[in-house]
């Protein structure tokens, strides 16, 4: 008994018609029916009774129609499987991340990712989350970590909350730090500061400014328009304050002075998010787990 007889036996009982049957598997029809019938002498019996138009299962045939469903579903699997273990030896991930994210979260992720996986190819996208949003929508990317809440209007997306993390105030470390001894930087001793402040479209750059207009006034910009190194590196030069996220700031080095804000204080919450119509690649979702577990 060959796999494609099966194929070839399960393709006439669904169409019951030889012809369209040879054309649904793309064989010449003689060629069909000639494997039929070798495979009914394989098994000592009539698989269809065949009548001018009319092409009805024997009792063999309705006993063995599941049992061939289900082997070459069973092949299917197996070639799925080993195509999904194919792709964690080779090929790629595409991720996109804010650069905050890839400053604080991602070294350590990836590098056990590429310890584990030293095929895959790692393509990482550093941008704001509404970038990140639009190239998951477009198909240029295969999982990004966003910022949460989705910005209004956004593409059907699945989202995995992965944390919450703290901001916190970073200043040069002779400049002097407005509130102390009150348990931390209250958002309110900002106002008549002035702050190092991220590029426009930048998450932080909202939520910081957000935030000041909540507690009554409107955020004074000593230099703006950075990515995250260069506000860490005009912060350390004593041009001004910034708010981060307490996992960059960790791992900021020395030059800069970390105060966190007082209660309530400020947090972001970051996502793993891809397109909910498309399932991410093996390899994409082995990453989702490693992050998920880290």
């Amino acid at each position: 008994m060959q796999f494609q007889q099966l194929q070839y036996f399960v393709a006439v009982a669904e169409t019951r018609h030889f012809t369209r049957a040879a054309e649904l598997v793309h064989v010449a029809q003689p060629s069909l029916s000639q494997q039929i019938k070798a495979l009914e002498r394989e098994l000592g019996a009539d698989l269809f009774l065949r009548a001018r138009g009319n092409i009805t299962l024997t009792d063999a045939g309705e006993a063995l129609l599941p049992l061939a469903r289900r082997i070459l579903a069973d092949a299917d699997t197996a070639r799925y499987e080993v195509q999904e273990l194919v792709q964690l030896r080779s090929g790629r991930v595409r991720l996109g991340a804010t650069p905050s994210l890839c400053t604080g979260l991602l070294p350590d992720v990836l590098r056990a990712f590429h310890d584990r996986y030293p095929g895959i190819q790692l393509l990482i996208e550093e941008s704001g989350s509404h970038d990140l949003v639009r190239e998951l929508a477009r198909g240029a990317l295969d999982l990004a970590l966003i910022v949460l809440p989705l910005p209004p209007g956004s593409p059907a997306l699945t989202t995995v909350e992965l944390l919450r993390e703290d901001l916190v105030v970073v200043s040069s470390p002779e400049a002097t730090v407005p509130g102390r001894g009150r348990g931390g930087v209250r958002i309110a001793d900002l106002e008549g500061e002035r702050l190092v402040m991220f590029r426009h479209g930048y998450d932080l750059r909202e939520l910081t400014v957000a935030a000041c207009r909540s507690a009554g006034f409107e955020p004074g910009f000593a230099v703006e328009g950075g990515e995250m190194d260069a506000v860490l590196g005009f912060v350390r030069a004593g041009l001004g304050m910034a708010v981060v996220p307490r996992m960059v700031a960790a791992r900021s080095g020395r030059g800069l002075r970390v105060t966190p804000l007082a209660r309530p204080g400020l947090y972001r919450t970051i996502a793993l998010a891809h397109r909910s119509d498309v399932a991410p690649p093996r390899a994409a979702r082995e990453l989702q787990r490693m992050l998920l577990e880290r």
